[in-house]
């Protein structure tokens, strides 16, 4: 979030649609970080790739003479880049359908003027329980890693400091990524999306909506609800003071179309600690919003295959990690059947295809 959004880079919309149940109230409500401090030495030793790029080739499925490109997305990416879509924009103008990646909504069952009073609810619901501190919530040696790098990257904000870990690491991810170069999202989607409304196709937002039946009640629940998310802040605190170098490299890679490089780096980063520190809270479980990622990735993947057997031609997006995972959806088309091969001509698992 950048102050409330979750999802940008390190988990799934679930915390951030429980945030949001009114909109951005709370990033409106927020107080602005203060910004570094004037001539701070930055130590950037990674240069982040700018002007036109090709990004990555698209990945491909097929059933019979039924096929579905796949476009890898990632987080994050050069801010400077200027993508080149020419393929991509060939290949959605011929296709029937553009399918979304898979996504997380929560919904307030409630209309515009219940949304109006659970405004004030939201104030604060980024505050740790009970009035605690950060320097209480956190080991003694990852907070005095936290102050040299929010120091750097964040500057003197006090009201930081009684926040959640698991936002405040946020806070300092996207500050110090942004202080990169780099971006969250870099247009990507958005663009694919204009893309399809430029040729009149079809966009499928795959979407998981889960309404919330008490949101008043639920924030409550999450304002007062403990979170075990000292281990997504002391990752955050471990990418961001050692691997913002491999973040860059990473996205480089992306930007330059070098799929062997994205297969060498890793890609869950931090995340994987942060979507646990969420999902599997004890407020988690007891809205009944503990499995919706799982849900939402069997929504995608029954939608693909509906896709595929539908249309002559398909464009779909997926997260590069799921594509390169021997666990992720791509992988899991394959064992249904399906064929894949990767832009490199090689399968789900960077094995090259036999050639006929």
């Amino acid at each position: 979030m950048t102050s409330t959004r979750l999802a940008r880079s390190l988990s799934t919309a679930l915390l951030a649609g429980l945030l949001a149940v009114a909109g951005t109230a709370a990033a409106q409500n927020a107080p602005a970080p203060a910004s570094s401090a004037p001539g701070q030495v930055q130590d950037l030793e990674a240069v982040t790739v700018s002007g036109i790029q090709p990004g990555p080739g698209l990945w491909r499925v097929s059933r019979g003479d039924h096929v579905m490109w796949v476009l890898g997305t990632l987080s994050p990416l050069p801010n400077r880049m200027q993508w080149k879509t020419d393929e991509v924009e060939q290949t959605i103008a011929q296709s029937q359908e553009v399918l979304g990646p898979p996504s997380i909504a929560l919904k307030p069952k409630t209309n515009f003027f219940g949304k109006l009073f659970l405004l004030p609810s939201l104030v604060g619901a980024r505050k740790n329980p009970d009035g605690q501190t950060l320097q209480q919530m956190v080991p003694a040696p990852d907070y005095a890693r936290w102050l040299t790098l929010k120091k750097q990257y964040i500057g003197n904000d006090s009201g930081i400091e009684n926040w959640r870990p698991i936002f405040a690491a946020v806070e300092l991810y996207d500050k110090a990524i942004k202080r990169y170069g780099l971006t969250s999202s870099g247009g990507v989607k958005d663009t694919v999306r204009d893309l399809a409304k430029k040729h009149n196709v079809k966009f499928e937002t795959v979407r998981y909506t889960m309404m919330v039946e008490e949101p008043r009640t639920a924030l409550k629940t999450f304002k007062s609800s403990p979170m075990d998310d000292r281990s997504c802040f002391g990752r955050t605190l471990d990418t961001v003071e050692r691997d913002l170098g491999r973040l860059t490299e990473r996205a480089n890679a992306w930007a330059t179309g070098d799929i062997d490089m994205l297969r060498s780096l890793p890609m869950n980063d931090q995340r994987e600690a942060c979507i646990a520190a969420v999902t599997e809270a004890g407020f988690a479980k007891q809205l009944g919003f503990n499995d919706v990622k799982q849900k939402a990735e069997a929504m995608w993947l029954s939608a693909a295959e509906q896709a595929i057997n539908t249309n002559a031609q398909t464009f779909a997006m997926l997260s590069m990690e799921e594509l390169l995972s021997p666990k992720g959806l791509l992988s899991r088309l394959k064992a249904q059947g399906y064929q894949v091969e990767a832009p490199d001509g090689s399968d789900a698992e960077g094995v090259a295809s036999p050639q006929p």
